[in-house]
């Protein structure tokens, strides 16, 4: 085993000097390509609302710091983009803001930001045409969500409850793991009345959605047993509070995981984007129920894909956006699943959300191969998307790889299964070239045939460097309906992952693949894949990234924050119910296969994460350094960073290090880079 790895290396350094000759690569001589310094200082269109009149869209940009100068978290802007003459204006950037809406009957525009010195958020205004934003109400807590009332005056909002954390009186406070967690609470203001008090709504448990109904006379409000995690993914259940007694008088049937909460305009029914059942690993489905109570019902079962956003927009319309496959859509439906109609076919632009006017004009935020999300706007007479914005004005002077749809059979015969294909820049047809395979996490997530790069994402700073990168979207991905998400259930491991390895075997038929320069990477359940394909299936694979990934399904199990998701979603039966099951979760553990493991495999993980805990990077690392000593593998730990790092260096750093080892173990001479990394 090690000759064969020594000679793969060999193999992979002679044919990377070759292909240096025969192949352009275009980051190493020009400056008009994609690098990670673009990624570190590229912006993003986060959110969009249009105005009710339809002539301007506040919309929100998240900025990054310097990487080289701080390790900080984006800061989000407001802007705002007149429709009449195309102009955009800052309107808030001194600290970041969240909850851009606006005002019902005021034409304002209204937010939540923390003031400088304050130690909770507070509710801001800003009047269109700009000026000083005034602060409207204020609570002692953070707020954490809130939803006007159709008056423009009351605001429904949620906030920490109270309460006393400490665990003894003495100088040191431990941690007492998973209990004394405040609950979230609901609360409605007036925020027209001085010194008005707000009133808290009693409801046992933990509030996460809420949705006053038309005439303001009830609210719809979610609400899980706990502030758990999994509680919240799995548990939340509706209640209709009467606004007058602030009382519950209904509480909804409805079971699974919940996105949205929608009022019909009539106030008789609610639509719920939620999951088809406790089973479902998505809130991807429509589901009406009347507003006194009872089961809902799943109004489009039959739909290939998934909702993304609904919204009720007449008595006998509900407009929505979805994914199918690996497109985009935006429509209309009636409640009872029937008369179903595109105003934007799939295809075009990735729609991400939707905001509508009141004469029917939408507002979107939308990416493409090209450019990162942006907004777009869509004239109620019109089916033509118009981009309005360009938040990164320098991505038009760089070349970008072409970005393709591949489509390919499974090996089973079940399924055909869909990714997308970004190519180096100025690739030449018919050769092959060095492939990251880059696997989505969830697995209930997809790829859509939008922007494909950020500092975790090869794409576009890969194709620079002469590296094709693919995102297939293997079986239980999102977007392709219920009976595709369901098939990956109870198979942990199995059919899902053999999709990704199917993919690569079809684009090395294709002459698009060099067969001995393979890589592959992805995050939580693609740092799991990868994890897999650098053991099980490691004579494919010439090195692996894995970030915040799963090595051992035992010991997952016993440390994640969301065991009962994975039981409910994911795996469908309990490891500990036989002898066999407790062995077959072990078999599908990368662990397991660690003897069969030659891929150079670079591993990181935030030291903080509670999803998959940084134990199952290092029990991976430690097998690997023990069993296979002679097998290149290196382990990263980010201080404070989770389930993914969301701070400025800490994400340069990974990315830094993620194409370094690609381009050592890929395209270079094999030997193992130093710890240190240099921009």
């Amino acid at each position: 085993m090690i000759q064969k790895l020594f000679l793969r290396r060999v193999a992979v350094l002679w044919v990377g000097l070759f292909m240096a000759v025969l192949y352009h690569n275009p980051a190493q001589a020009q400056d008009d390509v994609f690098t990670p310094e673009h990624i570190a200082k590229m912006s993003l269109v986060t959110s969009a609302a249009i105005s009710p009149d339809g002539n301007h869209v506040a919309y929100t940009v998240s900025v990054q710091a310097d990487p080289t100068v701080e390790n900080t978290f984006n800061t989000t802007q407001l802007h705002v983009v007149s429709l009449s003459n195309g102009e955009t204006r800052p309107f808030f950037t001194q600290s970041s803001v969240s909850a851009v809406t606006f005002r019902p009957n005021h034409g304002t525009i209204t937010f939540l930001s923390r003031p400088s010195g304050s130690s909770s958020n507070a509710l801001f205004e800003v009047a269109i045409d700009g000026g000083e934003a005034q602060k409207l109400f204020q609570f002692d807590r953070n707020i954490l969500g809130y939803e006007w009332a159709n008056d423009g005056n009351h605001i429904a909002f949620m906030a920490f409850e109270e309460m006393d954390r400490s665990v003894n009186d003495l100088p040191y406070q431990p941690q007492v793991f998973e209990e004394m967690l405040p609950n979230r609470r609901l609360f409605i203001q007036n925020v027209n009345v001085d010194g008005h008090t707000p009133h808290e709504i009693d409801i046992e448990g933990s509030v996460y959605k809420v949705a006053w109904s038309p005439n303001r006379d009830r609210l719809a409000v979610s609400a899980a047993p706990t502030p758990h995690i999994d509680d919240r993914y799995m548990f939340q259940r509706v209640h209709i509070v009467d606004y007058a007694s602030k009382e519950v008088s209904h509480t909804l049937d409805n079971e699974g995981k919940i996105g949205q909460i929608v009022w019909s305009p009539d106030g008789t029914r609610i639509a719920l984007r939620n999951g088809h059942d406790i089973h479902d690993p998505i809130d991807g489905r429509i589901m009406v129920v009347s507003a006194n109570g009872g089961t809902p019902v799943n109004i489009n079962p039959d739909f290939k894909g998934k909702y993304e956003q609904i919204r009720w927009t007449a008595n006998n319309e509900i407009t929505f956006l979805a994914s199918e496959g690996v497109e985009r859509s935006f429509g209309t439906i009636r409640p009872d699943g029937t008369r179903k109609s595109y105003r934007v076919n799939p295809g075009g632009p990735a729609l991400m959300s939707f905001s509508l006017a009141s004469n029917g004009a939408a507002a979107f935020v939308a990416s493409t191969p090209q450019h990162p999300n942006e907004v777009y706007t869509l004239d109620r007479r019109s089916r033509n998307l118009e981009r309005v914005t360009d938040t990164n004005p320098w991505l038009a002077d760089l070349r970008l790889g072409e970005q393709r749809v591949v489509r390919y059979e499974a090996r089973d015969g079940e399924f055909e299964i869909e990714g997308l294909l970004i190519l180096p820049v100025d690739y030449v047809e018919g050769t092959a070239v060095p492939l990251i395979t880059m696997v989505h996490g969830g697995p209930e997530a997809h790829y859509s045939n939008g922007w494909l790069t950020n500092y975790s994402m090869p794409g576009q700073f890969g194709a620079a460097r002469g590296f094709a990168t693919f995102y297939p979207n293997y079986r239980g991905s999102t977007g392709r309906g219920m009976e595709f998400i369901y098939s990956s259930q109870a198979d942990l491991a199995g059919k899902e992952f053999d999709d990704v390895v199917d993919g690569v075997d079809y684009l090395i038929a294709a002459g698009i693949a060099d067969a001995d320069r393979i890589g592959v990477t992805g995050g939580s359940y693609g740092g799991y894949a990868t994890a897999w394909m650098s053991t099980k299936y490691s004579e494919r694979f010439a090195a692996g990234v894995m970030f915040v990934g799963i090595s051992n399904n035992l010991s997952k199990w016993g440390t994640s924050d969301i065991p009962e998701e994975l039981y409910l979603v994911h795996s469908r039966e309990r490891m500990w119910e036989s002898d066999e099951k407790w062995m077959d979760y072990l078999r599908r553990s990368p662990i397991y296969h660690v003897d069969n493991a030659n891929t150079p495999l670079l591993i990181m993980h935030g030291a903080e994460d509670t999803r998959v805990h940084p134990g199952q990077s290092l029990e991976l690392y430690r097998h690997l350094r023990v069993r296979r000593p002679e097998v290149p593998v290196r382990l990263v730990l980010y201080p404070n960073e989770g389930h993914g790092n969301a701070r400025s260096t800490s994400r340069y750093d990974y990315n830094l290090r993620m194409i370094q080892w690609f381009e050592t173990f890929l395209k270079g001479d094999g030997q193992m880079p130093d710890a240190r990394i240099s921009h």
